[in-house]
């Protein structure tokens, strides 16, 4: 694991992600905007515009896109990194809408990111109905373990960031992701001792 590749905080929508991330970018990390929100917020102004809940699959090809171009960005980071959302997530909300994920979405989603990816769950204190996210609580919930179960499947290990204040939060985050850089470092060590 190399520590030029960016972790991922992902999770249902409404978990307070973005607000993490700001907060980890206010400490001088490296951090990477959600592209679907972005992509949402563009789209919506648009007369026809492309929005994932009435053309899921065309949506999906512009996150794709966007977040291969951020994601090879945030590997040339000389520092921690972190992407709010990231390829895995298409997959995710691809499964999730039934329907398919295309080899090259699927390959490029195993690969460029650290292999432990932050998790935030949405709460009722934390879940915020808006325009950008239309969907009820409960969606909110099942499009979190639909992202569980495609980051799992995909060989991630999911952490579940614990709901606490945000700079607890972003104590925990570092302490588990500098630990796991570390980790990593002394397991390539032994390996080449091997």
């Amino acid at each position: 694991m190399s520590a030029t590749l960016p972790f991922i905080i992902s999770g249902g929508p409404g978990s307070g992600k973005t607000t993490l991330l700001e907060a980890l970018g206010n400490e001088g990390y490296d951090v990477y905007p959600e592209i679907p929100r972005l992509l949402i917020e563009e789209q919506s102004k648009l007369e026809g515009g492309v929005l994932p809940w009435q053309q899921l699959g065309l949506f999906a090809d512009m996150c794709f896109e966007k977040m291969l171009v951020q994601r090879n960005k945030a590997q040339l980071s000389e520092q921690l990194s972190f992407v709010d959302r990231a390829i895995p997530d298409v997959c995710a909300y691809l499964s999730f809408g039934e329907l398919p994920v295309s080899e090259t979405i699927g390959s490029e989603a195993a690969n460029g990111y650290q292999k432990v990816v932050l998790f935030c769950k949405p709460t009722l204190e934390t879940y915020v109905q808006d325009d950008v996210r239309p969907y009820p609580f409960e969606e909110a919930l099942s499009i979190h373990e639909s992202l569980c179960d495609t980051y799992q499947n995909l060989g991630y290990r999911v952490v579940d960031v614990p709901l606490m204040s945000v700079a607890k939060r972003v104590e925990f985050v570092l302490n588990l992701c500098k630990n796991q850089l570390t980790t990593d470092v002394i397991a390539i060590q032994v390996s080449k001792e091997c």
